[in-house]
């Protein structure tokens, strides 16, 4: 298999996309709030940027944060009241709210309704474009198509990264500690005098920003976003991510991002049964293993075992 094919290089760029959708909801879940709101916040990050992008034409480290900063101001302004709310019916609240803003990009010209926008600038195209300008033909035997989609895996691979490293620090910090203090208890949370109404809309806002940022980085991937990229199925293959992988470490909602990604290519012949699919697996991890593929347990195991290989 040729890695450097480009289809199976778009294949790992929309796998670490959705590896980044995966922090996003990690985040969210880090206070105990089932939201179902992040396919939302990645529309109104994806339509942002790529607004700014083809009517500005604004550079991409200019557009993707204000892309972020427009998902967060709406999510404060959501926040505060749906917060209030808590388990299956946050879960509800926030896919109406995902609803409403497909509805919205469906119905508001600027958005060009249900024909979506096209012709966005594809970041690989533009590192290809300004390799070609600077008189390359090729680069290290790469084509220039391979290296612009190459050059694009490298800069989501770190922003990944960077990602999982804050996810970390955050999970370790005071705010981590209080966030997973409401999660395991809001009311004896509470008690103890944490400002539960702060930690969960901190954790709302996170993810809210989060999800935003992939949205604007993968309408910089595809040429074309609609109303229907970011419908109900979307916010639900989100929260698989963490369903599957697990969400009480970070890297289990990585992991659940990984394996969906993987699931339509493995699935090919199966492709009309996919939402069905998606709910079995949905309703089994729920049943079998709740925690998910990865939980606190998984990671205590392999960090004894290492250890005790590493003591000899």
């Amino acid at each position: 298999m040729d890695l450097l094919n480009p289809y199976y290089l778009q294949i790992i760029t929309f796998m670490l996309i959705n590896a980044i959708l995966g922090i996003s909801v990690y985040l969210t879940l880090a206070a105990g709030q089932l939201s179902l709101g992040n396919a939302g916040f990645m529309g109104i990050g994806a339509y942002t940027a790529a607004l700014l992008t083809l009517k500005l034409g604004w550079p991409l480290y200019v557009v993707i944060p204000l892309g972020g900063a427009a998902a967060v101001l709406v999510a404060l302004l959501i926040g505060l009241p749906t917060l209030r709310l808590q388990g299956i019916y946050l879960a509800i609240a926030t896919l109406g709210f995902g609803e409403v803003m497909r509805v919205i990009f469906l119905n508001l010209e600027i958005t060009n309704g249900a024909l979506g926008l096209s012709g966005i600038p594809a970041l690989s195209v533009m590192i290809g474009r300004q390799l070609s300008q600077m008189g390359f033909s090729r680069v290290a035997g790469l084509s220039l198509q391979q290296a612009g989609m190459l050059a694009v895996l490298i800069l989501l691979a770190f922003l990944l990264v960077l990602l999982v490293v804050f996810a970390l620090l955050l999970r370790n910090s005071r705010v981590g500690r209080a966030m997973a203090a409401i999660k395991a208890d809001e009311t004896a949370a509470e008690i103890t005098g944490i400002n539960i109404t702060y930690y969960k809309l901190l954790a709302f806002l996170l993810g809210a920003f989060v999800a935003a940022v992939a949205g604007g980085l993968a309408a910089h991937l595809t040429y074309y976003i609609g109303p229907k990229d970011f419908a109900y199925h979307r916010a639900v293959e989100i929260l698989i991510f963490a369903v599957l992988g697990g969400s009480d470490v970070v890297w289990g909602p990585l992991i659940g991002a990984f394996i969906v990604t993987m699931l339509p290519e493995v699935l090919r012949f199966a492709a009309e049964y996919r939402e069905m699919i998606y709910g079995v697996i949905l309703v089994s991890m729920m049943a079998f293993r709740p925690q998910g593929l990865i939980g606190e347990e998984t990671i205590r195991f392999w960090q004894a075992k290492w250890g005790r290989r590493a003591a000899g």
